[in-house]
């Protein structure tokens, strides 16, 4: 009896130590420009390229055709998931150009589950989209991935309509929830501090430094933001300007989460 007691203690034991270990992920906000490069060439190699050398385990990426003529009928998420080795997963957010055009994300996990959440917009403005991905890490911590892409015209009606939406999705959410994208607003708007209801900004001097345009950024509108703060450490969070590959500076944030 003693030995099957201590035999339950140690499983018990080795399952409470798993969820409670911390796990360290590197996120990657990219608007890749629909393939194309700021000088108007398609290099996906390019944004492969990027992407590889900064090693991330997540990225949610904006500006993503499916097979458009633009993008030369090319189906990008799963290219790049091919190029960098890693699950691609697309969410459409209108029809274009003879294909599709929308968010996608890489992970280098497999997926529990996936959604595409549709947001609001106004009759004659563009229809927008979030991503979200839930996985489990190898210490057994689920975490869901939402890659976005808010609206872009200088009124704030349609970002303000979408942010509502996201804090209305996301509201009570039991997951940690990695909330990442171009949002097209600044830290201080309307749109931004919506959102703040529900997610937090990493308590990094960097989090709020320009990110657009990548010639010279002037206005940070490329956000990476999470729920339940109290459990995220940030080890780096980094704005990278690349004048060729895109006309977005990347943002790739280094977060240590820990269960408990």
């Amino acid at each position: 009896m003693k030995k099957i007691i201590f035999t339950l203690f140690l499983i018990a034991s080795t399952i409470l130590n798993a969820q409670q270990s911390a796990d360290t992920l590197r996120v990657m906000s990219f608007n890749i420009l629909h393939g194309a490069t700021t000088k108007g060439d398609f290099n996906l190699e390019a944004i492969a390229g990027f992407i590889n050398k900064y090693h991330p385990d997540l990225v949610a990426m904006q500006e993503v055709d499916y097979r458009t003529e633009r993008a030369k009928k090319y189906n990008l998420p799963l290219e790049l998931g091919y190029r960098t080795q890693m699950m691609p997963l697309y969410a459409r957010a209108m029809y274009y150009d003879g294909g599709e055009y929308g968010e996608a994300i890489l992970s280098k996990f497999s997926l529990m589950t996936t959604e595409t959440v549709k947001l609001p917009h106004q009759t004659k403005s563009e229809p927008r989209a979030a991503q979200t991905a839930v996985f489990e890490t190898a210490s057994g911590n689920k975490i869901q991935f939402v890659g976005t892409h808010l609206d872009h015209q200088r009124d704030e009606t349609d970002r303000l309509m979408q942010a509502n939406a996201l804090v209305d999705r996301f509201r009570g959410e039991e997951l940690p929830t990695i909330l990442v994208g171009d949002l097209n607003a600044t830290p201080n708007s309307k749109t931004i501090k919506k959102l703040y209801e529900v997610f937090s900004k990493p308590d990094h001097k960097n989090s709020i430094a320009p990110t657009f345009p990548s010639t010279g950024p002037t206005v940070c509108i490329d956000h990476i933001l999470f729920t339940q703060p109290e459990k995220w450490k940030v080890l780096s969070y980094d704005i990278i300007c690349d004048e060729y590959i895109t006309d977005h500076c990347v943002v790739v944030a280094t977060l240590v989460y820990t269960p408990n």
